[in-house]
């Protein structure tokens, strides 16, 4: 792969400290790929947090799920399933369902996810927390890092660590990596309101509505797609 040695070159000046074990929130196998190759390369020890109850239906989330943990067993490492309260995500975004895609549903959605993941690294001896939803080019980074770092906040000595995945050929590799493994290709951000609105799109393009489980990277590309 392309860059391999820049992304693990720019880490000496953003990395964790020595020792610091890291918590990765995923979103899915696409965006949490790159980020995983380039973790492993850097000799950093971390651990897989699955927390994702926006994603919508549970189809789709236990797709998205099940392609995560086969990428982790691949790498050997660690995967924590967390709870899909669905419930508690309708109530935190309720009144926010018309709101477009990175506004204020987006800041609610991702500050859940960050407070439960920070929850966990502080039960757990976690002192650093990550995420790998910065990668996507459809995500605003400033918004995502901005989340990240409130959740962190909660508890002392705890940081989120805001390196740009998507520097030094990272969003490149991320595409790369999809490929080469074939994950499964979502086609919307995940919640129940982006399959609404994504739909909405293609219909108004001549476009069929979105078929869940049937696109995969390297065999039905897209660049539509939501990673």
């Amino acid at each position: 792969m392309k860059s391999s040695r820049s992304l693990a070159d720019s880490f000496p000046q953003t990395r964790p400290e020595a020792g610091k074990k890291v918590l990765l929130h995923s979103c899915c196998a696409p965006c949490s790929g790159e980020v995983m190759e380039s973790i492993r390369r850097a000799g950093i020890e971390y651990t897989i947090f699955f927390y994702n109850p926006n994603i919508h239906p549970r189809k789709e989330y236990e797709l998205r799920k099940a392609e995560n943990i086969r990428f982790a067993e691949k790498e050997g490492v660690p995967f924590v399933d967390a709870d899909y309260d669905t419930d508690n995500w309708f109530a935190r975004v309720k009144g926010l369902e018309w709101e477009p895609e990175r506004g204020a549903r987006c800041t609610v959605c991702f500050d859940m996810r960050f407070e439960r993941t920070a929850l966990y690294a502080h039960e757990h001896g976690f002192s650093v927390i990550t995420s790998c939803l910065g990668i996507s080019r459809w995500k605003n980074m400033a918004q995502i890092n901005g989340c990240g770092e409130r959740a962190a906040a909660r508890y002392p000595g705890m940081t989120y660590w805001t390196y740009n995945w998507r520097s030094n050929g990272g969003a490149d590799r991320m595409l790369e990596i999809s490929k080469r493994e074939h994950f499964y290709q979502q086609e919307y951000c995940g919640c129940i309101y982006s399959l609404r609105d994504t739909n909405r799109w293609r219909l108004s393009k001549g476009r069929p509505k979105i078929r869940l489980g049937e696109k995969y990277y390297g065999i039905h590309d897209d660049d539509t797609a939501a990673c």
